[in-house]
Parts: C-alpha cells; sequence; structure tokens
C-alpha cells in the first residue's frame, strides 16, 4: 500500500510542477508583452493518511499523499515606462487599470496596456476596437467613451493629455480647449480579476469593487502620455524557478521509477 502511496505522490509532483513550468513558460513567453503581469505558482501538500492519532504519550503518524497547486496569483508591480512618443500611447504610473467598453456598450473590460489608436469616428480605442471610458460630463462622474472633437467649424489638429487624464484640444483657429478626462479604476484585489485575452480582465466579486477616480491621484495612479508601460517580467528570476521545477520534475519522475522497480521485485518474489 506504501508503494502505491509513493507512486501517487510521484504522479501528483509530476502534475503539479507541469503547471509550474506551464506558468513560467507563460510568463517567458510575455515578457515583452505591454502590460503584462507575471504569474506565480504556488504548491501545498495534498491530504495525509492518518496511521496513528496522536495520544499523551507519542505522536501521530501520519504519510503524506503528494502535492497540488495552491495558487496562481498574479503580480501587480509597476512595469518600467517606456517613451514611445505617440501620442495616443498612454502608460499608467501607479494601480489603476483603464476601462474600456465594447462599440455597443454591452461589455467592459479592464486592462493597465495603454497601446491605443484613434478609429474612424475618433474614439480611442484598442486593438480589439473597444473604447476607452473617462468622464465628459466636467467631472460629475459620468462615464462614457472618449471621443476627441471634430466641429462643423473647426477642425482638430492636436491633442495633449495630462497625468490626471484631463484632455487639451487644440483647433486649427489655435483655440483650444479641455475636454474630457481619462478615468481610472482600482480593485481591492486585482489578482483576482478574470483573464480575458488581449491584455484584458473582467471585474469579478472577489476582485472588489471598482473604484472610479474623477482625477487619477494617489489611489489609482497618474498617466504619461506618449509612453508605455513594460511587462513586470524578471527574466533572471523566471529562468531560475524554471531550473528549479525542471529539477523537481525529474525527482518525481524518479519517485515513479523507483517505485515501479520495487513493485517488479515485489511481484518476482511470488513466481
Amino acid at each position: 500500500m506504501a508503494l502505491i502511496g509513493s507512486l501517487t505522490s510521484g504522479v501528483s509532483a509530476l502534475q503539479t510542477f507541469s503547471k509550474g513550468i506551464e506558468t513560467i513558460g507563460d510568463n517567458i513567453a510575455n515578457a515583452n508583452t505591454t502590460g503584462f503581469k507575471s504569474s506565480r505558482t504556488r504548491n501545498e501538500d495534498s491530504f495525509s493518511q492518518t496511521l496513528k492519532n496522536a495520544t499523551t504519550t507519542s505522536s501521530s503518524l501520519q504519510i503524506g499523499s503528494g502535492v497540488t497547486v495552491a495558487t496562481n496569483r498574479q503580480n501587480f508591480t509597476q512595469g518600467s515606462l517606456n517613451s514611445t512618443g505617440v501620442a495616443t500611447d498612454l502608460g499608467i504610473a501607479g494601480s489603476g487599470f483603464f476601462k474600456m467598453t465594447t462599440p455597443n456598450g454591452l461589455k467592459s473590460f479592464y486592462t493597465r496596456d495603454g497601446n491605443f489608436r484613434l478609429d474612424a469616428s475618433s474614439y480611442i480605442v484598442d486593438s480589439q476596437g473597444n473604447r476607452l471610458q473617462g468622464d465628459a460630463t466636467g467631472g460629475t462622474g459620468g462615464v462614457t467613451p472618449i471621443r476627441l472633437t471634430n466641429l462643423a467649424t473647426n477642425t482638430l489638429v492636436s491633442f495633449s493629455i495630462a497625468g490626471d487624464g484631463q484632455i487639451s484640444e487644440t483647433y486649427a483657429d489655435g483655440t483650444n480647449a479641455q475636454t474630457q478626462q481619462i478615468t481610472l479604476w482600482n480593485f481591492a484585489d486585482p489578482s483576482s480579476l478574470k483573464k480575458e485575452g488581449a491584455n484584458l480582465f473582467s471585474a469579478t466579486t472577489a476582485a472588489g469593487i471598482s473604484v472610479t477616480a474623477a482625477t487619477p491621484g494617489a489611489n489609482a495612479g497618474s498617466l504619461k502620455q506618449g509612453a508605455l508601460e513594460l511587462s513586470n517580467v524578471d527574466l533572471a528570476q523566471e529562468f531560475s524557478e524554471l531550473i528549479t521545477a525542471q529539477r523537481s520534475f525529474q525527482a518525481g519522475s524518479r519517485i515513479i521509477s523507483v517505485s515501479d522497480s520495487v513493485l517488479e521485485e515485489i511481484v518476482n518474489l511470488k513466481r
């Protein structure tokens, strides 16, 4: 029975360390992905078989049955801001997220990826066509898609975005106006957000209630126009953990091969 248990432990080790290697591989693959946040797998021991309970004169006798994945949490530490010089690129210095909605307004997402562009209707959108949300009501808290102005009698020639998200537009006649303000959102536990791909997240109950900031401040961060946040993946650390996971996987496979050899010897004894 004990040897069968060692096989189970060995198999659990292979399954668990495989997940760890998958996580490390995903981190390394996204080392150059804008706004990417690395993940870390943490393990815990599995159920232990109790052969004898503790008494006043002796300790208990328990044998573990292997290992399993406990958590796989993202690390939301700040990535470096890299200057691009592109007016629609936005980097966040702080903990906030951009809020994006689909063009029909039915679905909302959150992202740290500020690689935006202007679409044909002058909305600021991401690579999927989702629209950046902000305050277009003079600071009263209304959240609507950010759309640059093209007046019938005046043409927009440039725009700038301040650290607090305020957008200033300059027109062909030399006049300018402050029009809208980009809003940042916070979460109590961002690691509980649901990944949706394309650098997007969906809100969850576990992540906590998102909080709008009429002006991005200490709680949400500030914006840097013409910059993008780089991935926070530390390649040196990832390769170090990859070697450790590989060695652990090899040790797990060794447990299986040794247990198999001993079981074979036991079977041969009966012949």
